[in-house]
């Protein structure tokens, strides 16, 4: 693992060279992808959430149909922004000259990317033809999601303090 680990550190190099020549300061290296993820997860992803159950659970039609509504619009940007900030946090680790693939932090953020993009692709099918079970999956995935991106902040705040 550690041989991956700096084959891919040495990939990323180049482009990690790059940005150290805009002489961003220290703090916003190795703080700014925590506090813009965290900032992604708890108001977008609690958002999203809400809405997606509120779309399943809400007993007034109107207020189901702009659930749903929401959910479709804000979940999709929600990935890409987490997509974006994983490639972020590791391209960060490579700027600080830190290890990838050692952390807890980085392997549950590959897990909720994955996953993220596992339901969407769940949702882009239509639900397999709007089959319930692949709504349900959708629904409890989103909510596995949420549960660990709270796991995935505390391995981060932990790494964070660590280097």
């Amino acid at each position: 693992m550690e041989t991956l680990s700096t084959q891919l550190s040495q990939f990323l190099e180049p482009i990690a060279a790059w940005f150290r020549t805009l002489n961003t300061p220290e703090p916003i290296v190795h703080w700014g992808h925590p506090v813009m993820m965290g900032i992604v997860a708890v108001v977008m992803g609690s958002y999203v959430a809400y809405a997606g159950w509120q779309g399943r659970l809400a007993t007034d039609k109107d207020v189901q149909l702009k659930n749903r509504m929401d959910h479709r619009k804000l979940a999709p940007l929600m990935t890409l922004f987490i997509t974006l900030g994983y490639t972020g946090g590791v391209l960060s680790l490579v700027m600080q000259n830190k290890p990838i693939l050692q952390s807890p932090h980085f392997w549950t953020g590959s897990v909720v990317v994955l996953l993220l993009w596992m339901n969407g692709l769940i949702s882009a099918t239509g639900f397999g033809g709007n089959k319930p079970a692949l709504r349900m999956t959708h629904a409890y995935v989103g909510t596995l999601v949420m549960l660990l991106l709270v796991v995935h902040g505390v391995f981060g705040l932990k790494l964070g303090l660590s280097i």
